[in-house]
């Protein structure tokens, strides 16, 4: 049975997250619905990189579903985005071998965006899509400090108290911080990222900008694995998973 591997677009802010919750609208709930109507009523279970929470958007998510059917690869972005809603887009797909690829196993690298909006004023087309923050911000502080989180660390400071997994220790390649007109954009890459563990990172960085903390805590809040020890978790819209890498097959 083929698999198919769809990179996905979407906008998170009409939805409750990525993953299925009873009685809400989600963006797997979409993928198979309309996965479900091309299969002529037989359910589709789709798999992903990785969830989203509610608010957080994607370019580069990454899914995979089984199906008997056969489809050029070609053909299956515009077979799916015929029955998906506007807020989601199948950019490209492709058939791979379910014995060597799976949508969330495989994955080696993740990259995740968040856009801080530094606008004189707020604006109302940017309002879902980057966080607004008007108060003075030191970026080459924060620069400084987003580079204590490169390397391989336990990040149970920066994760939820929610989280479920043991092993929390996850490898960042790389943290940068770069100004793009109005904009500011954070930019990280790892191995793997726990839940909202991007999301303090970033809420931490702002401390940091704020004068609310040094660069050189940074170490600290790591070796205390403490939740309280770290920043405030940042706002869900301004986050973006970009991109996916795979290991070759």
């Amino acid at each position: 049975m083929p698999r198919i591997k769809c990179v996905v677009s979407y906008d998170g802010s009409g939805f409750a997250g990525y993953q299925v919750q009873p009685g809400m609208r989600t963006v797997q709930l979409e993928l198979e619905r309309a996965l479900k109507k091309i299969h002529k009523g037989v359910p589709t279970f789709v798999s992903a990189s990785g969830r989203t929470d509610s608010g957080v958007h994607a370019v580069g998510q990454v899914i995979h579903f089984d199906t008997d059917f056969h489809i050029p690869d070609e053909k299956w972005p515009t077979v799916l985005n015929q029955r998906l809603p506007h807020d989601v887009v199948v950019l490209e797909a492709a058939a791979m071998s379910a014995d060597t690829f799976h949508a969330r196993f495989s994955v080696v690298a993740k990259e995740y965006r968040y856009h801080l909006n530094r606008g004189q004023h707020r604006s109302p087309f940017r309002r879902n899509y980057a966080f607004y923050e008007s108060r003075p911000l030191n970026i080459a502080l924060m620069q400084e400090a987003a580079q204590y989180f490169v390397g391989t660390h336990d990040f149970t400071s920066f994760c939820s108290i929610k989280t479920e997994v043991a092993d929390r220790t996850r490898t960042i390649e790389r943290f940068d911080i770069v100004e793009q007109g109005e904009e500011w954009i954070f930019s990280v890459k790892g191995n793997g990222f726990l839940y909202n563990m991007v999301r303090i990172m970033i809420g931490t960085l702002l401390g940091v900008g704020y004068g609310r903390f040094k660069p050189e805590d940074i170490p600290d809040m790591l070796a205390a694995k403490d939740r309280n020890r770290a920043g405030k978790t940042a706002p869900a819209h301004g986050l973006y998973l970009w991109q996916v890498d795979y290991k070759e097959v």
